[in-house]
């Protein structure tokens, strides 16, 4: 990419959804046209490493033959593969065998020698499998770094002493494989900013400075904001800690099976706007996959199409989407429709419906608080949108089936317990019985049609490993609308004189206004309000 030394993409493989190697190359082929020089592979423990072989047990990881196959195939088109591991924290899916001493939550046990031959494992392996110099060793949101087993064994140290020397140490194990390597920024700004990562314009402490080698590029990320003086005053700070910065974006692929292109354009724009004015030379975007990686890499491929455009100058909205239909196939504004499910307001920004409201309990729904009538009766209209889309479109039909299968349920369900309750309050015995007889009835059918065409596409991208997550989530939200049914129905027949789950009042939730949509991910948080493990 002119202008830039490196531009690209780093695409999570750590949350369930590994992508295929066969899909993988289809992908990188593609955004290679699109004008991306640079790939970065995110595993955390999701690559094999010979000698911990409890690294990845169980999960999708790749083998080495498979990431050499990668790095020769990237290298074939011009892109450049680069490894993206973790080092210190995030590391909660090897954690939990017991194989290597832990300081607190998911973070490695700094200044003890098991760590760092532990960590050499890691790095041989990256040495053995790509051909690139440079190798991201992670290093971020270590939130309680030195407050654990580490406080216990070497008493009080600040977060920043403790990260300053165990970089010190990975450092060298880098050097010693020809690595030169590059880490996240926060933990370095958050140890003088109150545990706080955006800070204003100002002078960085000497201390903070030294701390980061010279040899270390300074990853800058931000994927939230859409004012452009909020980069601007980041991206000054960084500039007083490293020489090689680097700014990491983000494509939004995290809240679900349903995409944000336009909240990634919303908050990638102004990003590029300060990245220009500040010379930044390498960029990259965040793919992440948090709680399950539900999300397509494909579904994001306008906001990865319309950056690169924008990077290249082209700022012409109506030309960025003739070269995207020539480019892809699928005119920009069909495919921008995969957003829909979400964007139930005018300005909903990363609020993610589709997904809560997927998992919401029908009785114990405390997020139907954010419920509008309004709002539900979009999803049949959105529904037929995807279809009529996905008939056009034989190479990404999948994506459109998904979510209009998704809309489907979301159209009876996502008003459903609020209808419910309203019924039951009321005393309205009829509709209760209609519920019964055809919403809570109808529902699992439309689930398992959903099911059915998410599986699918999940398939055609992933490897299997992962999707038994899907399994147990959807499994369990169509057990729980059976088992909802069937209470009404005793309710309805006099068995039961009350039904305990439809006497609470829904109260507020957060700072959410009352009807209107949120951000919330994590299927957990709302699956239940009640214990799921002791």
């Amino acid at each position: 990419m002119k202008g830039y030394n490196s531009f690209g993409v780093m695409i999570d493989m750590s949350r369930n959804s590994a992508m295929t190697v066969d899909a993988l190359k289809s992908y990188l082929t593609l955004i290679k046209k699109f004008g991306y020089d640079t790939v970065m592979l995110y595993t955390e423990d999701t690559y094999e490493v010979s000698e911990v072989p409890h690294f990845g047990y169980m999960r999708a990881r790749y083998s080495k033959d498979e990431l050499r196959e990668l790095d020769s195939f990237c290298a074939s088109i011009g892109i450049e593969l680069i490894p993206c591991i973790q080092t210190l924290a995030h590391l909660n899916a090897f954690i939990r065998w017991g194989k290597t001493p832990v300081d607190i939550d998911d973070i490695l046990l700094a200044d003890d020698e098991r760590t760092y031959k532990l960590i050499e494992s890691f790095i041989k392996t990256c040495r053995e499998c790509f051909t690139s110099k440079r190798i991201h060793i992670g290093m971020d949101e270590a939130w309680k770094l030195g407050r654990g087993r580490h406080l216990n064994e070497h008493g009080y140290e600040s977060a920043n002493d403790i990260i300053k020397r165990h970089l010190s140490r990975v450092l060298d194990i880098c050097k010693s494989y020809g690595f030169s390597p590059m880490i996240w920024s926060d933990m370095f700004i958050r140890s003088w900013n109150n545990n706080q990562y955006y800070i204003k314009d100002c002078k960085v402490p000497e201390e903070i400075k030294e701390a980061i080698p010279s040899e270390v590029g300074c990853v800058f990320w931000d994927y939230y904001h859409t004012d452009e003086s909020v980069y601007d005053d980041m991206l000054s700070i960084h500039k007083q800690m490293s020489k090689d910065i680097w700014f990491a974006g983000g494509v939004w692929t995290w809240s679900g099976v349903v995409p944000h292109n336009t909240f990634s354009l919303e908050t990638m724009l102004p990003a590029m706007r300060s990245v220009r004015k500040h010379r930044i030379k390498n960029v990259f975007f965040t793919m992440w996959g948090d709680d399950g990686g539900e999300c397509s890499r494909f579904s994001v491929l306008p906001a990865l199409f319309y950056l690169a455009q924008y990077a290249k100058g082209n700022e012409d909205d109506e030309d960025i989407k003739r070269r995207f239909m020539r480019t892809v196939g699928l005119s920009f504004d069909d495919f921008m429709k995969l957003d829909l499910p979400n964007r139930l307001t005018d300005n909903p920004g990363r609020a993610n419906p589709s997904k809560y409201m997927l998992y919401s309990d029908p009785f114990l729904g405390f997020l139907d608080y954010t419920v509008s009538y309004e709002h539900g009766e979009k999803y049949e209209r959105i529904a037929k949108e995807l279809d009529a889309v996905r008939k056009k479109s034989r190479k990404y039909a999948n994506l459109f089936d998904t979510e209009a299968r998704l809309c489907e349920v979301l159209s009876v369900k996502y008003s459903l317990g609020k209808r419910t309750r309203e019924a039951y309050k009321a005393g309205d015995r009829a509709e209760l019985m209609r519920l019964a007889n055809e919403d809570y009835a109808t529902l699992p059918r439309l689930y398992k049609a959903f099911y059915k065409s998410y599986k699918r596409q999940w398939m055609a991208e992933n490897k299997s490993v992962g999707f038994d997550i899907q399994d147990l989530r959807l499994g369990g939200i169509i057990g729980r609308i059976e088992g909802c049914r069937q209470m009404l129905l005793d309710y309805l027949s006099g068995k039961l004189d009350k039904i305990d789950d439809l006497e609470f009042e829904v109260l507020p939730y957060g700072n959410a206004g009352e009807g209107m949509p949120i951000a919330l991910n994590g299927a957990r948080n709302y699956l239940s309000t009640n214990v799921q493990s002791i």
